[in-house]
């Protein structure tokens, strides 16, 4: 089995952060989304690994050279026109079964058994409340019988969280390109459910699977969602150089962080060589080198090499006064 992963997408919904970085280098719990994503695949004991990549995949690609040893192909998807496109590209490197994982979310599940799986094809599902953001799934015992990008109408409560394993591969290439030869489109792109429709209709059998956990980090209320639950779950550490500091659990703090009185979390991630002082911080992630001075924070994403200054109020208050104080800006201010 091959492991395709496509990530070339822009990550527009992230910015500030992703006009340095690409979106799946962006930190969650002390470590890259993309790290995240393949440590839970190494039980796929996968032959290759291909990666379709785009804006800034220089650094997709050194990335993943620098942390694993598995044989790894890059593509480059200089056109983004879709999920089922970018598949396309690689498509003289598929040469058996495959999986595709999408990087927008952490899934928690068991992939060991897929090569078992006696089907054409498996897809993977959780019920959502509102199923008009996803792709969803309309099963029939077991099996998929149609799949819907985005439905206006509810059809399903299941929605797709973005991993598929093709078994047979050699229908499912020739469907991305009866999709792409036949104009195939949902919002100006090819999509991989569209294609997986067309498998379908040509009498492929897709297997549903469902998942418990399904984390997304597309948005910086998901990141910090997803940074919430990963805290809480066992990727929490204590490290760096700590002086008249107060932690509150769940954190991860890097070895090489340095916090000097100040109070932080529950629920922040510290990179290495942050320095956070005379601050209070709960709630946040804090990347590579980012300096934190005199500052209340939460919900707050800081990126990487920036620094934050402020000052403590003192206020001589009255009674029955209201003061409030809102330091919040514009995420499209911050830089």
């Amino acid at each position: 089995m091959k492991v395709v992963v496509p990530l070339a997408g822009l990550g527009t919904r992230l910015r500030p952060h992703t006009l340095s970085r690409p979106k799946p280098l962006v930190s969650v719990a002390g470590k890259a989304v993309l790290g995240h994503v393949l440590d839970r695949l190494a039980a796929l004991k996968a032959s290759e690994y291909i990666f379709i990549t785009g804006y800034l995949g220089e650094q997709i690609e050194d990335y993943v050279r620098q942390h694993y040893r598995f044989p790894a192909r890059f593509v480059d998807q200089r056109e983004l026109k879709g999920q089922a496109h970018a598949i396309w590209l690689a498509r003289d490197l598929i040469d058996q079964p495959i999986a595709i994982v999408f990087v927008d979310t952490i899934v928690e599940v068991d992939l060991s058994p897929l090569e078992q799986v006696e089907a054409d094809g498996a897809i993977f599902v959780k019920e959502v409340a509102d199923p008009r953001r996803f792709g969803v799934a309309v099963l029939q015992n077991g099996y998929v019988t149609r799949l819907v990008e985005k439905p206006k109408e509810p059809v399903s409560n299941l929605a797709v969280v973005g991993v598929y394993y093709l078994r047979n591969h050699q229908l499912f290439l020739r469907c991305i390109d009866e999709l792409i030869q036949q104009k195939i489109v949902t919002g100006g792109e090819y999509y991989l459910a569209d294609a997986l429709q067309l498998m379908i209709d040509h009498g492929a059998r897709l297997r549903a699977f469902p998942v418990e956990v399904w984390e997304d980090t597309g948005t910086p209320e998901a990141l910090l969602q997803t940074n919430r639950y990963l805290l809480s779950h066992g990727y929490g550490q204590v490290a760096g150089q700590l002086s008249q500091a107060v932690i509150i659990p769940p954190v991860y703090i890097a070895r090489s962080a340095r916090i000097v009185n100040s109070i932080v979390g529950p629920n922040v991630s510290i990179a290495d060589r942050a320095t956070i002082s005379h601050s209070i911080i709960r709630e946040a992630i804090v990347n590579e080198d980012a300096v934190i001075a005199e500052m209340m924070l939460s919900s707050s994403l800081i990126g990487g090499h920036a620094e934050v200054r402020g000052s403590f109020k003192r206020l001589n208050v009255g009674d029955f006064s209201r003061i409030a104080l809102d330091q919040e800006l514009d995420s499209g201010r911050e830089g």
